[in-house]
């Protein structure tokens, strides 16, 4: 079969080809010649990269519309993306997540990391959630929802629009079962625990998995101890340890359905009389509990991303020192205080530097016990500090 060509775009001349050659996946709107035959490509159409001389970069998907507007897909010139292009992307990934687990509970695809930019599928055993967040994957929906049932054994597809991508993008933002069923939350086994995900009303994909040897470390240290999971979503700290031992365990978080879903999981788990929940927003009831003299063996830190971009940086810092400086005054002495950052703009550094000053000053000397990162199922593009987003830090507190 023989295929039409797909349309050449170039770089600025000004434009240095060599950080895309060496694998950078992102060609901004400001680095092309888009002139009017090519603001005339359809969005999320494949395009032939060049630089100024003309010479072949690779395929990028196209969107004129955004500032990121062309997202490296393959880097052979003469490939054509098609389903069968896309069967080998994904058989690739599925090989990699069936190595890394037992059980079909992970990301199967990590955007760019795993070669399909702006796209993500969280896996919960014969169900998927996909976030098609660039106009390509839109358009190719139908490839991945025949894929994942012909191919993979999946009943059920989700498409999850919601986010700040897609608009970027300019798609819409309308959820959608696209085969299958969903009758409710569905249970995750995790590190011991259980887990419900609610797909279609919790956060992003219903749960995160990039946390999972998170929470692994911290069930080392939580047997025997009395434990506070500070915005604990549907409890994957608090359970974690009570799974592992740990007296009690709190969670705190500002969601009244998540808090029911750590509820549920706790029933599923028989731990229901050790757990115990506090519904508010996470700084006032740190500081409710402060007042009140209350202290934790273990506390852990997880809050949303304080500084998802660039400009929100410096209040995003501020953020996490608050967070330090409020959790360390709940550790009992001689405990543990566990911080996590989940912002793309906040390098592991500037994450620990806020941690530090935040326990400095409320008073405690703290030692470094661990450094902890997504799973293994998020992997880390070698050319895109982005998808190292997640951080942990575990101290133990004079």
């Amino acid at each position: 079969m023989t295929y039409e060509p797909y349309p050449t775009i170039r770089l600025l001349p000004k434009i240095s080809p060599q950080k895309l050659r060496f694998g950078f996946p992102w060609v901004y709107s400001n680095e092309l010649v888009l002139d009017r035959r090519t603001r005339k490509i359809p969005p999320g159409s494949f395009v032939n990269l060049t630089d100024a001389a003309g010479f072949f970069i690779g395929i990028c998907a196209f969107n004129a519309e955004s500032k990121i507007t062309a997202r490296f897909v393959d880097r052979t010139e003469g490939t054509h993306i098609d389903r069968d292009w896309l069967r080998t992307k994904l058989t690739t990934a599925l090989s990699l997540r069936s190595r890394l687990f037992d059980q079909p509970y992970y990301r199967l695809i990590h955007a760019e990391s795993d070669g399909l930019p702006g796209v993500i599928i969280d896996r919960f055993g014969d169900t998927v959630v996909i976030q098609p967040n660039a106009s390509w994957a839109e358009t190719m929906i139908d490839d991945f929802t025949a894929i994942l049932t012909e191919d993979f054994g999946i009943n059920t597809v989700f498409k999850n629009a919601a986010g700040r991508s897609r608009k970027l993008e300019g798609l819409d933002d309308q959820n959608k079962v696209l085969t299958g069923s969903i009758s409710g939350p569905i249970p995750v086994p995790m590190n011991g625990a259980t887990f419900m995900a609610d797909i279609q009303g919790g956060q992003k994909t219903g749960l995160f998995f990039d946390q999972r040897p998170n929470h692994a470390f911290a069930a080392t240290l939580a047997k025997d101890l009395r434990v506070l999971d500070v915005f604990s979503h549907v409890g994957g700290f608090s359970l974690t340890s009570l799974a592992h031992g740990a007296t009690e365990a709190t969670a705190l978080d500002g969601s009244e359905p998540a808090l029911e879903l750590a509820k549920q999981g706790a029933a599923v788990m028989g731990v229901s009389d050790t757990f115990k929940t506090l519904h508010g927003d996470a700084f006032d009831m740190m500081k409710t509990l402060i007042d009140a003299g209350e202290k934790y063996d273990l506390v852990i830190c997880d809050p949303p991303a304080f500084a998802p971009n660039k400009p929100a940086l410096s209040a995003g810092l501020r953020a996490y020192e608050r967070v330090a400086r409020l959790g360390s005054q709940l550790v009992a002495k001689g405990g543990y205080l566990g911080l996590c950052s989940c912002s793309h703009a906040v390098d592991l550094q500037a994450f620990r530097t806020s941690c530090l000053t935040g326990i400095g000053k409320s008073a405690r000397i703290a030692q470094i016990l661990h450094t902890g990162f997504a799973g293994a199922d998020h992997p880390t593009h070698s050319n895109l500090r982005e998808s190292a987003y997640l951080k942990a830090m575990f101290f133990r507190l004079d």
